[in-house]
Order: C-alpha cells, then sequence, then structure tokens
C-alpha cells in the first residue's frame, strides 16, 4: 500500500496518535476500523474485512465517502457530529443496506464511534469498533412471524381463510417478504421463472429462483395438495436486500411447515365434519324413519316432538312410541339410548321393535314387558344401554270417567302430570337400573289415576340436562314451567316445552303428551 498517495501521507509522518491506535486496532481480533483525518480516510484489522465483503481491498486508504456512498447519509453526519462534538456515538441493531456483495444488502450492527484527540487536544481521527448483528436481527425477526402466523392461524379450519389470514401477516412483513401468493391447486409451477437457480438451492420442500428483481421461493404445501386442498404452494417474492444464505432456507422451510399443518389441519377438520355430517344424517333419516305419527285414539289426545341435536356429534338414540294394545289400553314409550352417533340410532330401532312386539305379545304390565325385553337383549347380543319408561293408559274403574296410569320406570327421568287445575305432579320412584346391565331385576309397576282432563308428559333427559344443573334441581324447573299451562292443546304444550327449552339444548329431545278427555 502506497501510503504516500493518500491523504494520510507516507507512514513515517503519521503523528504518534496514529500509530498508536492503529497498532491496537491491528493487534485486537473484533472488528475495528479507524476513520482518519477530515476525508475519514480508512485503516482497519482483518476482522473488520468480513464487515464490509467485496469493498476490500479497496476500501483501505480511501475515504469513508467513496467507500460507503450507498449509507453516507446515514454513517456520514454521525461521523461528522463525533469530530466536532468529540462525544462518542452509540448504534445498536442498526440497519444499513450496504453494497458488500454486489447488491444493496439488508445489514444490521451494534457499533459506537468514538473521537481520537492528538497531543495538542484536537480530534485526529475516529475508531469505530462495531459488531454485525444481522444474523440475530432477522433470527428474531422471522420467529416473530413464525410465531404471529401460527397464532393467527389457531383454529382455523377453512383453507381459503388460512390462505387469507396467511398472506396479510406475511405481507405485514415487508423485510423479507415484497410479494406472496397462493397458487390454486391446478397451478402449473413449470410457468415460474426458473433461470439462475443455484446449485442445491432447492429440495423437495424448498424451491429457489432468481429473476431480475430478486428471489423467489416457491413452497409446496404437499398434505394440502395431495387431499386436494385450497393451496398446493405458496410463491413469496423475497426483498431484494436479503441474502439467501442457509439461515434463510430454513426461515422459509419452517414458513412451509406452519402453513402444511394449518392446510392439513384444516382439511382433516373438514374430512370429520363431513363425516360427521354423513353420520347425522344418516341417523337422522333412520329416526325419521322411524319416528312415525303416534297412535291417537278418539278419546285421548296425543302430541309427540322430536327435535334433533344442534351438535352433530349428538344424533341417535332418542325416540317415543305410542301404540294400541289388544286390550284396547294405549301402550305409551319414551326411551334414550346411550351414545351419539349411528350405531346409538341403530339400537334405537331394534330396542323400538323388540319392544312394540313384546309388549302387544305377551299382553303383560310394563315391568314384566321391561323383563322381557332385556332377556331378549341379552340373547339376542344387543349391547347398548338405555334408559325407557313404558306406560298404559288404561280405561279406570272408578270414580265414574277417570283413567288409570300403570309405568314402569328403567333409570328414565320422572314423568309429569299436569293436573286439570293447573298443579303438577312428578311421578317419582324409587329408581331402578337403566337397560342393557345385564343384571337381572324384578321391575316394578307403579299406578295412578289420571283425572278426567289432565296431561301426562313424558320426555327424554335432553329437554332438562344442562352443564352444572342436577337433574332432581332440572325436573323441578320444568314442573314449574307446565305449572298452571292446563289450558293449552297438547300441541300447543309440546310447542311451549320446545320454545322454552329447545335453544339451549345439547342433546336429542324427546316429548310425549297424552290428554284424558274431560
Amino acid at each position: 500500500m502506497n501510503w504516500a498517495e493518500t491523504s494520510l501521507g507516507p507512514v513515517p509522518a503519521w503523528t504518534p496518535t496514529l500509530h498508536t491506535v492503529l497498532d491496537v486496532a491491528l493487534r485486537t481480533r473484533f472488528p475495528v476500523t479507524l476513520f482518519w483525518g477530515p476525508q475519514f480516510v480508512l485503516l482497519y484489522n482483518d476482522a473488520y474485512v468480513q464487515l464490509i465483503g467485496d469493498k476490500h481491498p479497496a476500501a483501505l486508504g480511501s475515504p469513508a465517502a467513496t467507500v460507503f456512498p450507498e449509507i453516507w447519509d446515514t454513517i456520514g453526519p454521525m461521523l461528522t457530529g463525533v469530530r466536532v462534538t468529540g462525544q462518542p456515538s452509540w448504534s445498536q441493531d442498526l440497519r444499513l443496506l450496504m453494497d458488500r456483495h454486489g447488491f444493496a444488502e439488508e445489514c444490521f450492527f451494534t457499533f459506537s464511534y468514538s473521537a481520537v484527540h492528538g497531543r495538542d487536544g484536537h480530534v485526529e481521527g475516529i475508531v469505530d469498533i462495531a459488531a454485525e448483528t444481522t444474523t440475530q436481527v432477522l433470527l428474531n425477526r422471522r420467529l416473530a412471524v413464525l410465531a404471529t402466523l401460527t397464532d393467527q392461524l389457531a383454529g382455523l379450519d377453512d383453507p381459503a381463510m388460512i390462505a387469507e389470514r396467511a398472506t396479510r401477516v406475511l405481507q405485514d412483513d415487508p423485510l423479507d417478504f415484497h410479494a406472496v401468493l397462493f397458487l390454486p391447486a391446478d397451478a402449473d409451477l413449470s410457468l415460474l421463472p426458473m433461470a439462475g437457480r443455484a446449485a442445491g438451492a432447492g429440495d423437495d420442500s424448498l424451491v429457489l429462483t432468481s429473476t431480475g428483481a430478486g428471489a423467489v421461493a416457491v413452497l409446496p404445501l404437499t398434505p394440502a395438495s395431495q387431499a386436494g386442498g385450497h393451496a398446493p404452494a405458496l410463491r413469496a417474492d423475497l426483498n431484494p436486500h436479503l441474502v439467501v444464505d442457509d439461515d434463510c432456507r430454513r426461515f422459509l422451510r419452517l414458513l412451509a411447515a406452519t402453513l402444511t399443518q394449518a392446510f392439513a389441519r384444516a382439511h382433516a377438520r373438514q374430512t370429520e365434519r363431513r363425516i360427521a355430517e354423513l353420520e347425522r344424517d344418516l341417523s337422522q333419516k333412520l329416526q325419521d324413519s322411524l319416528l312415525t305419527e303416534p297412535a291417537r285414539p278418539a278419546h285421548l289426545r296425543v302430541a309427540v316432538r322430536y327435535q334433533a341435536a344442534t351438535e352433530q356429534a349428538h344424533i341417535g338414540g332418542d325416540w317415543y312410541d305410542a301404540f294400541p294394545l289388544p286390550d284396547t289400553a294405549l301402550a305409551l314409550v319414551v326411551g334414550d339410548v346411550t351414545g351419539h352417533d349411528h350405531h346409538a340410532a341403530a339400537v334405537m330401532a331394534q330396542l323400538r321393535n323388540l319392544l312394540r312386539g313384546i309388549a302387544y305379545t305377551i299382553e303383560k304390565p310394563p315391568a314384566l314387558v321391561l323383563q322381557d325385553l332385556e332377556a331378549t337383549m341379552l340373547g339376542l347380543g344387543v349391547d347398548a344401554f338405555a334408559t325407557t319408561v313404558l306406560a298404559r293408559v288404561e280405561r279406570g274403574t272408578a270414580p265414574a270417567g277417570a283413567w288409570t296410569l300403570r309405568w314402569s320406570n328403567a333409570g328414565h327421568p320422572h314423568p309429569m302430570l299436569l293436573h286439570p287445575d293447573g298443579t303438577v305432579t312428578i311421578l317419582r320412584t324409587v329408581p331402578e337400573l337403566l337397560l342393557g346391565t345385564g343384571t337381572p331385576i324384578c321391575r316394578t309397576d307403579h299406578t295412578t289415576e289420571l283425572p278426567a282432563g289432565s296431561s301426562l308428559i313424558l320426555y327424554t333427559d335432553g329437554l332438562i340436562e344442562r352443564p352444572g344443573t342436577p337433574l332432581d334441581e332440572a325436573m323441578t324447573d320444568l314442573a314449574a314451567a307446565l305449572s298452571h299451562h292446563q289450558q293449552l292443546t297438547v300441541e300447543e304444550l309440546c310447542d311451549y316445552l320446545l320454545a322454552r327449552y329447545g335453544h339451549t339444548a345439547t342433546d336429542d329431545i324427546v316429548i310425549l303428551v297424552v290428554r284424558t278427555p274431560h
């Protein structure tokens, strides 16, 4: 280096201060540069070469304004300020677009400019002790983007919404992405610009191409593509100031993995929803085919209601039935098979038909019918649990015009009796086991008179069951709701109960109302 041709002059003419400071700089491994004299001529150690890249060796002995024209508007006033005031500067993670590898590269530095005073007290130059923080700053920025993306995509199960939300998040990161585009499922990826691809720049999860405007990354979202998802790939036009290094590729692969997981999760949820909808539709059709119009003898008023659960998973096991028996009594049934799926609906169909056949054929009281039903379930291998109330409405012997209710309860909510004066009786009995336990039990018949104009209400637990509310308390609330509504017809009474309880129900609801004549 011919220093005589620089503004510093030949080395023997340098001041003792310059010799001393330069000797210290050359003996440290930390990046240090000197900006010396009025033109801020550069002198630096080997560690500083890594910070300026291709600017070395031309930068050595050259004025700073010549070496750093692209960032001079930023560092020039800082250097001048230190020289004029003698006070040091401090910059932490300062973003500079530096041309050190043939393009304006995004770099971050933490550094301090400090004045170096000569023996006469004047500022001879400035020492710059610097550390490049680009790697850490980009890592933190990209981790924040991935964290935001993960948070924004959590809970989304609509592929279009995932693409929209992800686009918004990535467009909010212009320092990494100039543009992003989710490619449709039928996109021809071969049409993307492929010129200038670096060897080894692509793998199964990442394709990098070069264009005149910078790098383009194509991120295949494989599971969503295989499943016919919304977006098989993401095209990301990278900020042209970025270096596409291993850290950048790792970030893009993590981005692809995050999006792939989101689309795969959405597809899985949609598949589950379609299956649930099919099961619900199957169960609904099965129930509709079985829950036919009840028998309505001329002397009794009968009304029924069935409301399917609002949740797709909750459907299947509730049923009602009303049919005449050979001895002219009217059989009434309300039941609930444990479970909420097509299996519960199928078991319900079996139990309903078995109970109908047994009750009609053997002509026994309800308790014995339920015992025979349980024995039949065991013998035929009907593996299920169910609660039910089986009742008979019979003509009473005294007083004249009265009717008799005879029933047996297998673990089901208690029936309600609305009297003609508006009072309500909960027909409580000692609890007995539900059907399907396989435990032999002598079931009990119960009887009560049905006054003329009284209404019997049978129902499933979906009408009254609410989270956190004990069943006894819920039945008491139902009795209070029925009180003094004797003026309603049986149809109106069913509608009233559904209007009061149906909108908050999470389970199927069955209501069966029978009124004796006045």
